[in-house]
């Protein structure tokens, strides 16, 4: 059977682990210059109908250093831009490549590119998860606290990363409070899923509280693609969950600061905290590539 990344609980906990681990290997070779042509001949589709920086060259350059080749293939450059089915395009680019990732507006676009796709399909970001990002995120913890043992705090909107590492936290036993104002809760679909595996998520309004002994405070943008008209009022009802430094103090001495990025400075994070001592943000992006290098091999080999 044909193995899909739509969904951090698409993979099992030996999977995830099995994933950071190699990872952790790829890494250490690029650190020591060692390219090795593991996924010669083989080719990733990449389907872009949102723009990206860490994405695109993340996958990019990991195809490229493995010896594959990627193909950046925007929504316009495709006949989906011209009325094309999902269903059709997933069957075409499955003669052609080894693996397809897809950075989408709706979940249930590259849901349906798995349902007709007979290679890989990866979700490279939707708008109810990104599984890419928490696989990077959760080997960036393993380096920096030694394992799953902690606490995280997630302060801001209940978006998409928000719901994949609520989903990961279920499947690997990590404890979550999740701090958000009312109304900008995580997708009730993924809490039940999470809760009904044991998950410890709690759900709260005060980000004070949610930092309370985390051993890690995770943030994001107040305002992500396709809510620029929302702007006004999420700046008005997410000011007080800014990271600042009287929030990182709030947490464990040696909390780490993560944000997926872009960022917007001076909203959902100060220049003090991303640059600060606890902040491992630039970690976390450059793990995009390790993480994604372990996924594509797991997938395709």
């Amino acid at each position: 059977m044909v193995k899909h990344l739509i969904s951090i609980s698409d993979l099992t906990r030996d999977e995830i682990l099995d994933i950071i681990e190699l990872a952790e290997r790829l890494k250490d070779e690029r650190s020591r210059g060692v390219f090795r042509d593991y996924l010669k001949n083989r080719s990733l589709a990449m389907v872009f109908e949102l723009p990206s920086t860490r994405t695109r060259v993340s996958f990019e350059v990991a195809m490229t250093e493995m010896g594959g080749h990627a193909l950046y293939l925007g929504w316009n450059d495709l006949q989906l831009g011209r009325g094309e089915t999902i269903a059709d395009t997933a069957r075409v680019l499955s003669r052609y490549v080894s693996a397809i990732m897809a950075r989408v507006r709706s979940h249930e676009t590259v849901a349906e590119l798995a349902r007709h796709s007979d290679v890989p399909v990866i979700n490279g970001l939707s708008n109810l998860e990104h599984p890419c990002q928490t696989l990077a995120d959760l080997l960036t913890i393993k380096e920096k606290k030694g394992g799953f043992d902690i606490k995280l705090a997630w302060v801001g909107d209940g978006n998409n990363v928000c719901n994949s590492m609520i989903l990961a936290s279920a499947i690997l036993g990590f404890e979550m409070s999740v701090a958000t104002p009312k109304g900008f809760e995580p997708n009730e679909g993924v809490l039940k899923w999470a809760l009904e595996r044991g998950a410890r998520v709690e759900l709260m309004n005060d980000p004070l509280a949610a930092v309370s002994g985390a051993d890690v405070i995770y943030t994001d943008v107040w305002t992500s693609m396709g809510q620029e008209a929302e702007r006004e009022e999420r700046l008005k009802a997410f000011r007080p969950f800014q990271v600042n430094a009287r929030l990182v103090e709030g947490a464990k001495d040696d909390v780490i600061v993560m944000h997926c990025l872009p960022a917007h400075r001076g909203e959902e994070i100060t220049d003090d905290v991303i640059d600060g001592s606890h902040s491992v943000v630039f970690d976390q992006a450059e793990n995009r590539l390790h993480a994604q290098k372990a996924v594509l091999l797991r997938l395709i080999s």
